[in-house]
């Protein structure tokens, strides 16, 4: 739930109210009527006017701000990794950001530990 006098930006017009989508709001009341499909009471001030809107059609500007850096960044890395054939990079920037989980290959072991395991198993 949002906090009254929070900045959002209606970023949806669900019942075709005539909103001016992309422009910034302030949350004045909450409407707790259990009846109704409006949440937040917002004063547009471009409109000069008070709006009922329901919570999927707002958001705040700090949340919107926070995608938009984060998508920028991710662009400007994917044009880094092709510039510079990065090509581990740009796997991992296209695959998410999720950590390189391939299992290391295993060592080599050395004579004496490979013919004790070998003579384990011939017992078996």
């Amino acid at each position: 739930m949002l906090r009254l006098g929070q900045k959002v930006i209606l970023t949806g017009d669900k019942f075709e109210q005539g909103l001016p989508i992309g422009e910034h709001g302030f949350i004045i009341a909450y409407d707790r009527n259990p009846d109704n499909a409006f949440d937040y009471v917002v004063r547009v001030p471009t409109m000069n006017k008070h709006v009922f809107v329901p919570k999927d059609d707002v958001e705040l500007e700090e949340t919107l701000l926070h995608r938009e850096a984060e998508r920028i960044e991710r662009e400007a890395l994917i044009d880094y990794a092709l510039a510079t054939r990065n090509e581990a990079l740009f796997k991992r920037l296209l695959n998410g950001e999720e950590e390189e989980s391939q299992e290391k290959p295993k060592e080599a072991p050395n004579s004496a530990d490979f013919v004790k395991q070998v003579n384990l198993r011939a017992w078996i």
